[in-house]
């Protein structure tokens, strides 16, 4: 079988390398009329796609899968009406490839910038959501790339449906269907040799669990974007805006608990902890959230637990939040720059110094100023979607749209320059 799989794994990476070529110098009228044309088509299969998508869900109870993965999993009209109006939405943005930026003249005469380009082959592995394939499958037409596509066995039936559409939708268009290739095996081994087909492949992205993400991050030979896990911190310094404060620290953790933006660290300034604190705690209760404090904070809120020193690396995705009274700014940033993920952190402050030093200290994908870390989001951003969230220090970072989907190169215009 470890043979069968190199083999048909070989074969979708050279379809997928000889359709890129296709897919980069397609022009912007072509790519929208194959994501127009895909969505289409998911809402004329609508019948088929439920169907699928609910033998994807018997299987899953069978296997007594965890309610949040089978919410993740769920199919239904209003999500596949989502599906294609995304898609329509990545058509109607601005297309990033070839955009040529910083052309400048040099002394000798030439004029050197740069110019976008698709990255080539991206390789996507994700858990559970079906509406990923299409998703990923539209940024990566509308960004000029190939791309193969992984999806979770539990998510299996559905996703072949899906990748039948957006094959469909492409060959109409006059584009190779091997543009977008969804991997049809539930074999783990085709993920191992996804991850090393660097002749094939030329960037990774994980979209799952930090027990995929880590597996990806040890066993890769292909670059990969990726983020490991959010914890998200908000800090209420000495002089924030009380109204902003409580509905900040709020937001940011009781309106999802199971996202990477999620809030899963309050820290408060101690000249306005027992201000602040007891009516930000009151919203907690009544929301059910259970909070984890350092003894400054049991101090002001006796009722709370005490939080361990693994609790302030702790994404907790559920409705706990840990605490942390600290003296000042300089001990906000330096517990969010040894704690965090590098993902998404918030400062409440009225001092325009402290929010400046905020955003040029914390070391993080995205940094707010009197702002619910909810708001990073591709959407929320102006990217119309995103493959995912990067905290790395590659050319993409946090929110990864069609812009992160692409690279720059150097370009040169002359007329018969020679260098003397």
């Amino acid at each position: 079988m470890d043979i069968d799989i190199k083999t048909y794994m070989r074969h979708i990476g050279q379809s997928a390398r000889a359709a890129a070529r296709d897919i980069a110098r397609a022009d912007t009228l072509t790519k929208n009329r194959a994501l127009d044309v895909i969505a289409n088509i998911l809402l004329d299969k609508r019948s088929a796609l439920l169907s699928a998508n609910a033998t994807d869900m018997e299987r899953a109870r069978a296997q007594q899968l965890d309610g949040a993965l089978l919410d993740r999993l769920a199919l239904n009209e209003k999500s596949i009406d989502a599906m294609a109006e995304g898609l329509r939405q990545i058509a109607a943005l601005p297309d990033p490839v070839g955009e040529i930026s910083d052309l400048k003249f040099r002394p000798s005469g030439i004029q050197v910038g740069k110019m976008r380009v698709p990255l080539g082959v991206i390789g996507i592995i994700y858990e559970a959501r079906p509406n990923v394939t299409a998703d990923a499958a539209g940024l990566c037409l509308k960004s000029g790339n190939a791309a193969i596509l992984r999806g979770g066995s539990e998510a299996m039936e559905s996703n072949q449906v899906i990748a039948s559409c957006v094959q469909e939708g492409i060959k109409e268009a006059g584009l190779p269907a091997e543009c977008i290739q969804v991997i049809n095996t539930t074999d783990r081994a085709a993920v191992g040799e996804l991850i090393t087909m660097r002749d094939f492949v030329d960037v990774i992205v994980p979209r799952g669990g930090k027990g995929l993400i880590e597996r990806l991050i040890a066993e890769s030979r292909i670059p990969v974007i990726k983020h490991l896990h959010g914890v998200c911190h908000v800090y209420i310094d000495g002089e924030a805006a009380p109204d902003k404060a409580i509905r900040i620290a709020d937001n940011a953790k009781t309106s999802r608990y199971g996202t990477c933006n999620t809030a899963e660290t309050l820290l408060m300034a101690e000249s306005v902890a027992h201000t602040l604190l007891p009516p930000i705690a009151a919203i907690y209760r009544k929301k059910g959230v259970e909070m984890r404090g350092c003894a400054q904070a049991q101090r002001i809120l006796p009722d709370i637990l005490a939080a361990s020193e693994e609790d302030w690396f702790t994404e907790y995705l559920a409705p706990i939040i840990s605490i942390r009274v600290i003296p000042d700014i300089d001990a906000a940033i330096a517990h969010i720059n040894h704690y965090g993920s590098r993902h998404t952190d918030a400062i409440v402050t009225e001092n325009y110094t402290v929010a400046r030093r905020f955003l040029r200290e914390v070391d993080s994908s995205s940094v707010m100023v009197n702002a619910s870390t909810r708001f990073a989001d591709g959407f929320e951003y102006g990217l119309g979607a995103e493959i995912g969230i990067s905290t790395d220090k590659i050319h993409a970072r946090g929110p990864v749209g069609l812009e992160g989907l692409t690279s720059q190169k150097w370009i040169v215009l002359g007329d018969g320059h020679i260098r003397g």
